[in-house]
C-alpha cells in the first residue's frame, strides 16, 4: 500500500513530462492551469445537468489532467507556493462537490436517468450523492489534518485521481442504465475504506513517533 503514492507519482510524471517541457517555456503559470482546470470542471457540471454525459466525461478527464499539470509545472519551474497549494486544494474540493451536485440534479430532473436499473426510487439519489460527497471529502480532510501534524498522508487505494477516473467512466458509460449510480457506490465504498486506511496509518505513525521519543 505504501508503494501506491510512488506509483501514482511516476505515472503522473510520465504523463505530464512532454507537456511540461513545452509549457515551462511559456508565460503560463501553475495557478493559471489550476483555474483552467476549475473552469473546465464547471463546464462539465453544466453538461452533466443537460445530459451531455459523454462530452462531460471527456472534459472531466481533461480537467483532471490539468490538476496533474499545475503541480508538475510548479515543481519543474520552482514556482511552488503555499498559496498555490491551498488554491489548488480548494478548487479541487469545489469542483468535485459541484460535479456530484450536477449528477444529483441529473438524477432528480431527467426522466431518462435510472438508479440501479430502476429498482431504487430516485429520491434515494440524494442519499447516494451525499454519501459519495461525504466519503470523498473525508479522505481529503484526513490528509489535510495529518499534514498539519507534520505527517505526509498520501496512502490509500482510492484518492482523488481514482475518484475522478471512476466518475469519468460513469459519465462515458452514462448511456448504459445505472452506470453513474454504480460509479457513485464504488466511490463511496472505496473512499470510506481509504479513510480507514489513512486513520490506521496515522495511528501507527504517531505511535512510532512516541516510541522514538521515549528511546
Amino acid at each position: 500500500m505504501v508503494e501506491l503514492p510512488r506509483i501514482r507519482k511516476l505515472m503522473a510524471y510520465h504523463l505530464s513530462r512532454p507537456v511540461i517541457n513545452f509549457i515551462s517555456k511559456t508565460p503560463i503559470t501553475p495557478n493559471t492551469i489550476t483555474w483552467i482546470g476549475f473552469l473546465l470542471s464547471l463546464t462539465a457540471v453544466v453538461l452533466v445537468i443537460t445530459n451531455n454525459l459523454i462530452v462531460a466525461g471527456i472534459i472531466v478527464l481533461v480537467a483532471g489532467f490539468c490538476d496533474i499539470l499545475d503541480g508538475a509545472l510548479a515543481r519543474s519551474t520552482n514556482q511552488t507556493t503555499r498559496f498555490g497549494t491551498i488554491l489548488d486544494s480548494t478548487l479541487d474540493r469545489i469542483s468535485e462537490a459541484a460535479l456530484l451536485l450536477g449528477i444529483l440534479i441529473l438524477f432528480l430532473f431527467n426522466p431518462e436517468s435510472s438508479i440501479f436499473f430502476g429498482l431504487i426510487p430516485k429520491q434515494w439519489s440524494i442519499s447516494l450523492v451525499n454519501l459519495a460527497l461525504l466519503a470523498s471529502m473525508l479522505v481529503s480532510y484526513i490528509r489535510a489534518r495529518a499534514e498539519t501534524q507534520g505527517l505526509e498522508c498520501q496512502i490509500g487505494i482510492f484518492t482523488r485521481n481514482e475518484r475522478m477516473i471512476t466518475v469519468t467512466l460513469g459519465l462515458l458509460l452514462g448511456h448504459l442504465e445505472s452506470a453513474l449510480s454504480i460509479a457513485l457506490v464504488i466511490i463511496t465504498v472505496l473512499s470510506f475504506i481509504t479513510a480507514v486506511q489513512r486513520l490506521h496509518y496515522i495511528r501507527q505513525e504517531t505511535r512510532n513517533d512516541r516510541s522514538r521519543r521515549k528511546n
